[in-house]
């Protein structure tokens, strides 16, 4: 059944990055769908029933705007401190517990900090997430540490589990 999912979806994925309906460009999707739905159909999501669900798209979108703010937000921060006279810089690496479940939340969590200028993800350990920091603000880590990620944690937690 999830090979079959991801037949569909990378099907009308295909559809719509092409925007076309000749023959040629139909043919190819499908043997292009039915080629990954084939390589990497048991590594699309288990419950399969999850992909139709309207609002962990709503979410996404959500997740998206947010991601967004926080991006140009970080970059304003960072081109502050780059310009500074005095670099205000205070680097840190901080432990910040994650209470995501699935690999797929804790991936695009771990990818989300690091694409935010000034944090990198280091490692994930357990239910436990290793983040460079620029700038650490407060001195209480888990305040500081909850600030990066409370951000997305809970948005992801609605699309992915």
């Amino acid at each position: 059944m999830r090979k079959s999912v991801l037949f569909i979806v990378t099907f009308i994925l295909w559809l719509l990055l092409t925007f076309t309906l000749h023959i040629q460009f139909v043919i190819t999707g499908v043997i292009v769908s039915l080629l990954t739905a084939f390589l990497f159909g048991n590594m699309f999501v288990k419950n399969w029933n999850k992909v139709f669900q309207i609002k962990r798209y709503l979410w996404f979108l959500w997740y998206l705007i947010i991601f967004i703010w926080e991006c140009l937000k970080a970059n304003f921060d960072v081109a502050y401190r780059v310009l500074h006279p005095a670099l205000p810089i205070k680097p840190g690496i901080v432990k910040a517990k994650v209470s995501l479940k699935t690999d797929i939340a804790r991936t695009i969590l771990a990818n989300s900090i690091t694409m935010t200028p000034g944090t990198l993800s280091v490692d994930i350990t357990g239910e436990h997430i290793f983040i460079h920091w620029i700038c650490i603000k407060d001195e209480n880590l888990e305040v500081s540490c909850q600030e990066i990620v409370d951000k997305f944690e809970n948005i992801l937690a609605r699309i992915f589990e």
